[in-house]
């Protein structure tokens, strides 16, 4: 009798066991999928999911910035911000193009450097997002400036340099090999490459660990002997990388260059990270929550297009998402430690 009580003690726990964040992203994407569906029905007389190739455009469209919202994951997973990627996408589109131009295009930037085998130009581009990163990570680590503002200084200096770099001129006319890492479904391609890279890094190796362990308590980190300025150097760094493999991709994409792309991405990837259930406040998040909040962006996107719903509706509408998301979280975060 006593064994059973036990037995059924122990089991009683494991009957009340919440389902994992991610499931519950999940079930909230088919919900929002299947209003549009049935809007779509209403409203237009057509189906919403069954249109594949509106479906693939989507994705497309959002692939780009799930790139970037991977690095800009695990930046506010370790308790910061990184305002800065839209701009160093823009950046980076610039100098990569420039060293990606065929060599019968008259008005090269570098004119001696043209037609050069695809891995220099991507090389020279993830180095200077690599560069933007890193100083990010030195001046948040070191100089204790609040990430809001170390990120927002690099997001004004890097959008900066990327119309002083051609003096405001589109730069265009990539060779094929450079125009292909854009093309067809390649992005998409990319972008599941990068997320299944570090949902690997974050979940089972000590670069994950720290990371969380940082953005949960960054004293109890420190004194557990992680060192926490020099991870958070890391974290910038591969936000940057990542915001630049976003700016080649988006410039090969388009097959030209102009300062202003990647104009608002940060706040994008931001809002696919909080929709997917990262907290602003550290310590929680995951990859596999911002692809769904990626797909989610993606299809709230495409669903208000679907109905025809004006440009400036989108933005409101869009808007008012993010802040429930992050009231949601905020939300939580009191609950939990009227728990504790």
């Amino acid at each position: 009798m006593a064994t059973q009580t036990l037995g059924a003690e122990r089991a009683a726990p494991k009957a009340h066991r919440k389902l994992p964040s991610e499931i519950n992203i999940l079930l909230v994407l088919i919900g929002i999928a299947l209003v549009f569906e049935i809007l779509g029905w209403i409203f237009q007389g057509q189906t919403f999911l069954g249109n594949i190739n509106r479906l693939k455009i989507m994705i497309l469209q959002v692939s780009v910035i799930g790139i970037i919202a991977v690095g800009v994951t695990q930046v506010i997973i370790s308790g910061g911000i990184d305002l800065s990627s839209g701009s160093i996408v823009g950046a980076v589109a610039m100098v990569s193009m420039s060293f990606a131009q065929a060599g019968d295009y008259a008005r090269a930037v570098y004119p001696a450097l043209t037609d050069m085998p695809v891995i220099v130009p991507v090389l020279i581009g993830l180095a200077c997002g690599a560069v933007a990163g890193t100083i990010n990570g030195l001046l948040i680590a070191y100089t204790k400036i609040p990430p809001f503002i170390a990120t927002l200084g690099m997001m004004v200096t890097a959008r900066g340099f990327a119309k002083w770099y051609t003096k405001g001129q589109p730069v265009s006319f990539p060779t094929d090999s450079f125009a292909s890492l854009g093309a067809g479904m390649m992005p998409v391609l990319i972008f599941l490459t990068v997320a299944a890279i570090f949902h690997v890094a974050m979940k089972y190796t000590r670069y994950g660990k720290f990371t969380y362990a940082i953005g949960a308590n960054p004293q109890a980190a420190r004194v557990s002997g992680i060192n926490v300025e020099t991870h958070l150097v890391k974290l910038y760094m591969v936000a940057g990388t990542l915001a630049a493999l976003a700016g080649i991709v988006v410039a090969a994409r388009g097959q030209t260059a102009q300062a202003g792309m990647g104009m608002m991405y940060e706040l994008d990837a931001i809002a696919m990270a909080v929709i997917g259930g990262t907290s602003l406040a550290g310590g929680r998040g995951s990859i596999i929550g911002t692809s769904i909040g990626m797909i989610i962006f993606g299809v709230i996107i495409s669903g208000f297009t679907f109905l025809r719903l004006d440009a400036y509706y989108q933005e409101m509408i869009k808007g008012a998402i993010i802040v429930a998301a992050v009231v949601a979280d905020t939300y939580r975060q009191r609950k939990k430690m009227k728990k504790a």
